[in-house]
């Protein structure tokens, strides 16, 4: 039996645990036993977000680690592989979600938990300094992106990534169609096997 590996799925803002992408792929190492699959809840806040995520990653090091972030798990996710130098397969990223969010300023509410919240300046300055202007080893990137995406430029993922892997399919939208089709993809990147 190969050794432990711990998976992160990172959803997205306004997101939640049990999103499509990360049942799917819980279903998917549901069998492997030496997969420890991690979805922790994140907040609306980018520090406790962040915060979350390093206390998470650091409790399983040294143990190999392999991330899948999605949307702005995708940029947490970021934020994680340059700082841990950890393997990301970045599905849909939002590139620089300090200027899309700046929709989401005021009172919003999450559809999967109903927690309300306020989002300020304060979370805008935040996720400013959580960006990664450019990353130092490409090749620790994967990047699975849809053009058809209705909430994110997808142009951005595949500029930012350029020197990385990349599947860029025609059509498609935000929530990724057909995830599933991609899993054996993500498991080659990531090194996990079913063996």
């Amino acid at each position: 039996m190969p050794k432990r590996f711990h998976l992160f799925y990172i959803h997205g803002f306004n997101s939640s645990p049990h999103s499509a992408k990360a049942r799917i792929l819980g279903d998917a190492v549901a069998d492997m036993s030496w997969v420890q699959f991690h979805v922790p809840g994140l907040p609306y806040d980018p520090q406790r977000s962040i915060d979350i995520l390093k206390d998470a990653v650091e409790a399983c090091l040294p143990e190999p680690v392999g991330l899948v972030g999605s949307s702005m798990g995708g940029f947490y996710g970021t934020w994680l592989a340059e700082h841990y130098n950890l393997p990301l397969v970045l599905v849909n990223p939002a590139i620089r979600p300090y200027e899309l969010l700046q929709d989401y300023l005021g009172i919003n509410e999450n559809m999967y938990t109903g927690e309300r919240y306020e989002f300020t300046e304060q979370h805008i300055e935040i996720l400013r300094q959580l960006d990664v202007p450019r990353i130092t080893r490409p090749e620790r990137y994967f990047l699975l992106t849809q053009t058809a995406d209705e909430v994110l430029d997808y142009q951005q993922g595949v500029e930012k990534f350029a020197q990385s892997p990349q599947i860029v399919e025609q059509g498609g939208s935000h929530g990724f169609d057909h995830f599933e089709r991609h899993v054996p993809a993500i498991f080659s990147f990531l090194n996990i096997t079913s063996e």
